[in-house]
This record gives C-alpha cells, structure tokens and sequence, in this order.
C-alpha cells in the first residue's frame, strides 16, 4: 500500500492511507486512484484584523476543494488553534466519500482558520470571519463551494459570511452557506441534525447486532455542538447515557446522567466537570469505561494504539471526524468491536445542510418534522449499503462505507472525462 510520503501520522496520512487500501480492495483504475489522491485546489490566505487594542494580527486561514466531480464542494469552516493545511486536506477528502455515501450530490470541501475563538471579543471574530470570507470569496457560492459550521464556528459566523458574499453580489445570496440561523434561510432541524443522525445509526447499529436499545449503556466524549444533543436524543430513545466529557474532563454515572440536569449545569459551569448527578472521571478514564457504545464526538485521533487495547465496549459510532488512527482501527478489528465509521455515521449534519440549500434555492422551507424524516431515510439506507457491503465482501464498516463512497465519486469522474 503507498503510503503518504512525508506526513506519517497526520489526519492527511490517515486519510490517504484510508484510501489507498479502498483501492486495493476495489482494484481501482489506478489513473482514478490518482486523481482522487489529489485536491483540486487549495488555497492558503493571510487574514489582518485590527484587534480591539489597536493592534494589527495576521491569521492564516486555509480553503480546499478535494473533488467536484458529483457537485459543488460542501464542508465546514473551523477556527481552531491545531488547524494545518494537512488537516483541512483530510477533512476535505472524508467529505467528498461522506457525501457519495449518503447520495448527495456534492463534493467535498474544508476550511479553518488557526484560531482559538474564546481568545477574541465578539468585534474581532467578526472582523476576522469577514476579512477571511473575503479572501476565499473566489472559491465560494451556491453553485461552488457551500461552507457551514464545524469546531469554534457557529450559525451567527456563517450569517457573517453570507452577509459578505451577499454585498460582494449586491443582493442577498442565502444558499451561500449552510447552517445559518432561521432568519436569513436556515432550515430547521439543521442545529442537531449531526446528533440525529448519530442517533439513528447507533439505534440501527444496536438492533442489527441483537443489542437491546432500551438501557444500552453510552458513553459520548465530547460534549460540543454534537455530543451535547446527543445525550438528549439518545436518553429519548430509551439508551442510558453512563458518561460524558469535555477538554476539562468528564462525569460518570452507572445509572444514567440526567440530560437537563446536565444541560443545566454546563450552561452556568461552562463544562460538565463539577456536575453533582456523576462522579469525575478523567478524558483518558472515560475512554476505557465499561459501556455498549462509545461515541467520540469532539476532535480527530483520541482512539490511538495505545489506548485501544484498552476500550470496554462493544461498539464505537464515530461523531467526530477521524477519531480512530489506523492502528487503533486495526486493533478495534481484531478485538470484534464494531466500529460504524464517521463518513457513515456523522453526515446527518451535511444531509440537512444539503436539504438547507434545497430549501435556500427553491425558496421554499420545509417543517421540522419533514426534516427530520427526510434525514432518517437517507441515513437508515445508508447505513444498510454500507452494512450489506460490509456482509458481502467480508470487510469491515470503514472498509464498505470508503469503497462506497470512493465507487460513486469514481464512476461520476469516469462519466465526464478528463478535460481538456
């Protein structure tokens, strides 16, 4: 297997040591293979912003297209002090199979820029959110490249980079980006929809494996945008949330934490460390409890060699993007537990930002509820492509939901050719 030449351990290396074995297994065209090797297009920009002391700060932000052979390129923006251009060319490769895999018609994109958000005032992220829309305002547009929300950004960042595409226009452009607030065309159901969707594969992963979802025992490690939803919708379908955790560390509680008195606590606390409902247990505790489900849903690389030997759980559902490194997932294998992989299990957030841009295009918005059952359908069917893959070829969940998503991106490049 080729591997990733100068960048051995990093989110790049994993993804293209990812798909790299998807093309083994799948004897892929090896002109193919190496097309979809390659970003489209990358680009690096330098963001000045005054900051409110007077002084000028220099941030880097990144913006890449991995593919647009199947659509406009679709992925998030983060703001976080570890982004590298290689983690942005990861992320955006993980999208372009996360959205063949669901069946969208989008290719994948990533952007970040090296931030730490809480460190500005709410004047300084939005001249930094402006100045850098700006700077990838080549890239951008409805029927180009649509950013959303990812780590450190939220809906009120995205409402910024819409108003900036939108005066560049000269007329209010919606379907820009996704993941907006409801007031300047976002849908509903867009907020949790990540969450929901991890909800829906680990109720689908639990009743194919002949585990019972009523008192399933889950353990979420993060508790963001993602993982803080999901405690709520998985308590409602009867799993008994044992654990939860943020950078500050975690809470446990055999019984089951309450998901208000959680919510609750976080919102005065800002962290879920101190909650009275548990007992305190560390982040790297927390990853070797006894649990049915482990769901990592904050940052890349927290399953690694050395820590998977020591999980005690039956599966993992992968919220985050990239959180299980290529030996860990070897180990995971060997071990039986059933990993459902994140291009599969988190693209409940690209599914209804899509539904979002349908909406945005057409002018025409959709009930919560039609959301959420649009949603279910696309992931049930997923996740048994994907699982039906999986039986046929004897491979495991990573292996089917790659060669999947990689087959559709391959067949859309083949249909239109090599231009010029």
């Amino acid at each position: 297997m080729e591997k990733a030449a100068g960048v051995t351990g990093s989110a790049w290396a994993q993804a293209l040591s990812q798909l790299d074995e998807a093309a083994r297994l799948m004897n892929l065209d090896p002109n193919v293979h190496e097309v979809l090797r390659n970003p489209k297009r990358a680009l690096t920009v330098s963001a000045p912003v005054r900051l409110d002391t007077g002084q000028v700060r220099v941030f880097t932000g990144y913006r890449v297209h991995h593919n647009t052979a199947r659509g406009p390129s679709k992925g998030g923006i983060r703001y976080h002090p570890s982004v590298t251009m290689d983690e942005v060319k990861a992320l955006a490769m993980w999208m372009t199979w996360k959205c063949a895999v669901v069946g969208i018609p989008y290719g994948g994109a990533k952007g970040g820029v090296v931030v730490d958000p809480k460190e500005l005032s709410m004047g300084e992220l939005e001249h930094l959110t402006r100045r850098y829309a700006s700077e990838i305002l080549p890239l951008i547009g409805p029927e180009r490249d649509i950013p959303a929300p990812d780590v450190g950004t939220d809906e009120q960042i995205m409402a910024w980079i819409m108003d900036t595409y939108s005066m560049n226009q000269g007329y209010s452009v919606p379907g820009v980006v996704t993941g907006k607030p409801l007031a300047v065309g976002g849908s509903a159901g867009r907020a949790a929809a990540t969450s929901r969707g991890v909800m829906y594969v680990t109720v689908a992963t639990l009743k194919q494996l002949g585990l019972p979802v009523d008192e399933a025992r889950v353990v979420i490690q993060g508790y963001g945008k993602v993982g803080s939803p999901a405690v709520d919708l998985l308590t409602e379908q009867g799993c008994r949330v044992v654990a939860v955790s943020d950078v500050n560390g975690g809470v446990y509680s055999p019984r089951g934490l309450s998901p208000k008195g959680l919510a609750a606590h976080h919102r005065e606390a800002g962290t879920v460390t101190g909650y009275e409902g548990g007992e305190p247990v560390t982040n790297e505790e927390l990853m070797e409890l006894e649990c049915d489900v482990l769901i990592p849903a904050a940052l890349e690389g927290v399953i690694t060699g050395t820590n998977a030997e020591g999980l005690r759980t039956k599966v993992v559902v992968e919220a985050a993007n990239g959180p299980t490194t290529p030996k860990a997932d070897e180990i995971l294998h060997d071990r039986g537990i059933h990993v459902v992989p994140d291009i599969l299990a988190n693209s409940g957030g690209v599914t209804v930002s899509y539904f979002e841009w349908v909406q945005d295009i057409q002018a025409y918005f959709w009930t919560e509820e039609e959301v959420n059952q649009r949603l279910r359908s696309i992931m049930e069917k997923a996740y048994l492509d994907v699982l039906d893959m999986s039986t046929d070829r004897k491979i495991s969940m990573r292996q089917a939901a790659t060669i999947l998503g990689v087959n559709r991106v391959a067949e859309a490049h083949t249909t239109r050719g090599l231009f010029p």
